[in-house]
């Protein structure tokens, strides 16, 4: 019994592993085609910049809300960096204005707001109606290589690069100026023209330069006041000191009364806009609002996760610690808190000085950092503003880094203590006059400085005065003017740049 029954096991295992093979051998598993996986080709490092500055703005552009997903603006489809920038730059924004403050640079901006320049340290610009050749030097930086040279404001330059024909009424004259002053040569031959009528042929070599905004100090006399006078023409980091120092001397010269030159002033440190405010302003502020930074939106509501990518770092450009942030050891951009209530400014006076009226002197260039010295201080005092509208520039950023460039692009607005912004078109001035390149700075016929103390005088604007000429030239046009200022130094930065110490967020 036991031997049949195994055989009859073995019988059903045979047939069934029987049937099993024919099964297989009827409907055979199909062998599985290879597949061959498809190339990925990395991204470039061009197309990463690119990506990255559509990216930083989506999170950190004042004026991103509405702003287009990453596959509908194809950051990438964009022939170069500025050309994907030029796109945003036209996006529709809520409230947004006419964006004229973005740009991309090298390096350079961080060079020049730390004081320190390259170049051959003057600039031009043209006296006169359009058509002119009458070409001035409007100013020399100090310490520069032009200084050197011993050129000064007003000084007409007849020839240029041996060129002689420099005349407003071809463009090419005007590029061609533009292109030999504020180019990248190494050399330029200037012929110029003195007050006193002789002439002199100048070789500048372009140089770098410790930079030192303060061009020009005097105490002046306006009937029985003191006034002190000081031409400002940017908000470096390195100027803080010096302008304590200048204000110093005017208070223990019996200033009271203040002319502020930013004719030229595109602005630069907000650290130094607050330390010139307290230098000013009276005691009697302290404690109270001098202004309140608004940051974009989506910083404001810690929604700006980009940011966690660009460390945060002290003047001397060391990482700060930050145990309690997201990084656990150095903090980013990340860690900061944007909201406004951590973002107000207070007044702090710094010497002594007690000043009752300030005038300031402006013209289209003046911009940024010199529009939120007049703001902070327009609530408070008695101040007056003489020459052109500003260029109306009341938001500001902080450089982002990307592979070699910096982005700069808005990310906040300042308002006053009254809760004042918004001067997108510029700042009106009180008195409506001209720039006189013809005159040196302290020239006390020079038409801006003129009506100035004219005011501190008498009490009314005017621009003559006893014993005094003013040039009889007529101005170019307020639009001629405009126009002319950036063919000539467009370039120039005009910016408000966040350099101060920023508040974390409480963890």
């Amino acid at each position: 019994m036991i031997i049949k029954s195994t055989i009859q096991k073995l019988v059903i295992l045979t047939f069934g592993v029987l049937i099993g093979f024919s099964a297989c051998k009827k409907d055979p598993k199909p062998t599985p085609t290879p597949v061959t996986p498809p190339v990925v080709t990395p991204p470039t490092r061009a197309e990463l910049t690119k990506d990255s500055i559509f990216l930083y703005a989506a999170q950190t552009y004042y004026w991103n809300e509405p702003f287009p997903s990453y596959d509908a603006f194809k950051p990438r489809s964009y022939a170069s960096n500025q050309a994907v920038l030029d796109a945003i730059i036209k996006l529709p924004g809520t409230g947004k204005p006419v964006d004229k403050y973005s740009f991309l640079d090298d390096g350079s901006v961080s060079s020049e707001l730390g004081g320190v320049s390259g170049d051959y340290g003057f600039s031009v610009f043209y006296n006169g109606t359009t058509p002119t050749s009458d070409l001035r030097i409007k100013y020399v930086s100090p310490n520069s290589p032009a200084a050197g040279k011993g050129l000064k404001r007003g000084y007409r330059i007849t020839k240029i690069n041996g060129r002689t024909e420099l005349s407003t009424g071809a463009d090419a004259n005007v590029a061609f100026v533009s292109d030999a002053v504020f180019g990248s040569a190494n050399t330029v031959s200037l012929t110029v023209q003195k007050p006193n009528g002789t002439t002199e042929d100048v070789v500048v070599n372009r140089g770098t330069y410790a930079t030192t905004p303060i061009f020009h100090t005097s105490v002046l006399t306006a009937g029985s006041k003191k006034v002190g006078y000081i031409v400002f023409n940017s908000f470096t980091t390195n100027s803080r000191d010096a302008l304590t120092a200048k204000m110093a001397e005017f208070t223990a010269a019996g200033v009271t009364e203040l002319v502020v030159d930013l004719r030229y002033n595109g602005g630069g440190s907000v650290a130094t806009a607050d330390v010139f405010t307290n230098l000013i302003a009276p005691a009697s502020l302290n404690g109270t609002t001098m202004y309140t930074t608004f940051w974009t939106k989506t910083m404001q509501d810690g929604k700006a996760s980009i940011l966690s990518n660009q460390p945060l770092t002290d003047g001397n450009g060391k990482l700060q610690p930050f145990t309690g942030g997201v990084n656990g050891v150095y903090a980013t951009y990340a860690d900061i808190d944007y909201k406004p209530a951590a973002n107000r400014e207070v007044f702090a006076k710094v010497g002594s000085a007690n000043i009752s009226k300030v005038y300031f002197l402006v013209l289209s260039g003046t911009a940024s950092a010199s529009e939120l010295l007049i703001n902070n201080l327009k609530p408070h005092m008695d101040v007056k503003l003489i020459g052109r509208t500003t260029y109306g520039k009341p938001v500001g950023f902080f450089a982002i880094g990307i592979d070699k460039l910096d982005l700069y692009i808005p990310q906040f607005e300042t308002k006053n203590s009254q809760n004042v912004g918004g001067y997108y078109t510029g700042m009106t001035p009180d008195f409506t006059v001209a720039d006189d390149v013809t005159k040196d700075f302290g020239d006390k016929t020079e038409s801006l400085l003129a009506a100035a103390l004219s005011y501190s005088e008498k009490g009314t604007f005017s621009l003559i005065k006893p014993n005094t000429t003013i040039s009889s030239v007529k101005p170019m046009s307020v639009k001629e003017a405009e126009v002319m200022t950036d063919k000539l130094d467009g370039n120039r930065f005009r910016g408000m740049s966040y350099d101060k110490k920023l508040k974390l967020k409480q963890k």
